[in-house]
């Protein structure tokens, strides 16, 4: 595949980033570029000027896990930046990432019913899985309630960029608004890293970008995530304030797909908070069964 522009772009954003002093360098004066020249980079990865400089023309074809071992490291890349260099060499090299089926994409199907009992079987933690391209496949009845800003009427499947970005209602929703959008673009970056071969996310990217100035300078700027584990704030229309803990876990019989628990700390007013919205949502989903 050519991703030069892609390799180009993140490996120039990683080095602007990186200031002499920061790399042990002395800084000098009358710097023409931010953070660090190419051929400091070049010293400090141990290859010659004209070679690096060949990795940031995007030729990354054929380099090996050393050389670009030896970049990340003189680019202070952290775990999500390196492997994300990684999956572009793979990209160019045509190597697929382990597991991802190329081809046109598919639209989003009803869940497998083993997955949707495991997700149920959650009753005190909102839990869902998502796709790589950000869409809500599925939920338990606590994220049902809990992502029902997100989900409305039904229609489409539920996307949760589409949402950040596109929705009035995420900034209420979305405390931390900026934050988040920093990491769904970051997540998005690196999910395209890893399967650059799927239309459906790059029609996604595109629309976003289209349509939304921060999408677009957030996508310009090269920075990529792993989701992983952290806090996250929420503001939901119907019980306020929510501090909940994520863990990200991967679907391994759906590769790319993700399975994440938000969970409150015990006793906390979130805590409390949640069990107000399981019951809030019981009592929604029975008004419903009545109404039909």
């Amino acid at each position: 595949m050519d991703n030069r522009a892609e390799v180009r772009e993140f490996l120039m954003s990683r080095r602007a980033k990186v200031t002499p002093e920061e790399a042990g360098l002395p800084a000098g004066s009358h710097r023409r570029v931010p953070g660090l020249r190419r051929g400091e980079v070049a010293m400090l990865a141990g290859v010659s000027v004209e070679y690096y400089a060949r990795l940031e023309r995007g030729a990354v074809a054929g380099a090996s896990a050393s050389v670009l071992d030896a970049v990340a490291r003189a680019l202070r890349l952290d775990d999500a930046e390196h492997a994300h260099l990684l999956d572009l060499a793979r990209a160019a090299d045509g190597v697929p990432t382990s597991g991802r089926a190329r081809g046109r994409a598919t639209r989003p199907g009803v869940p497998r019913p083993s997955l949707q009992w495991a997700l149920d079987a959650i009753t005190d933690a909102v839990a869902f899985v998502r796709d790589p391209r950000q869409n809500l496949l599925a939920t338990n009845s606590l994220g049902r309630a809990f992502y029902s800003p997100v989900i409305g009427d039904g229609g489409r499947v539920p996307n949760l960029a589409r949402f950040q970005f596109l929705d009035p209602a995420a900034p209420d929703f979305y405390p931390d608004w900026d934050v988040m959008a920093e990491m769904c673009v970051a997540v998005m970056r690196a999910e395209a890293g890893r399967n650059p071969h799927d239309r459906a996310l790059q029609d996604l990217v595109g629309e976003l970008s289209t349509r939304n100035e921060v999408f677009r300078t957030l996508w310009a700027a090269h920075d990529v995530r792993i989701h992983g584990a952290g806090t996250k704030r929420f503001r939901h229309p119907v019980v306020g304030d929510l501090t909940l803990a994520y863990e990200e876990l991967g679907v391994t019989a759906e590769p790319g797909q993700v399975l994440l628990v938000y969970t409150a700390e015990p006793g906390s007013p979130s805590a409390e908070r949640l069990r107000l919205l399981a019951s809030w949502g019981a009592d929604a989903r029975g008004a419903v069964g009545r109404a039909g």
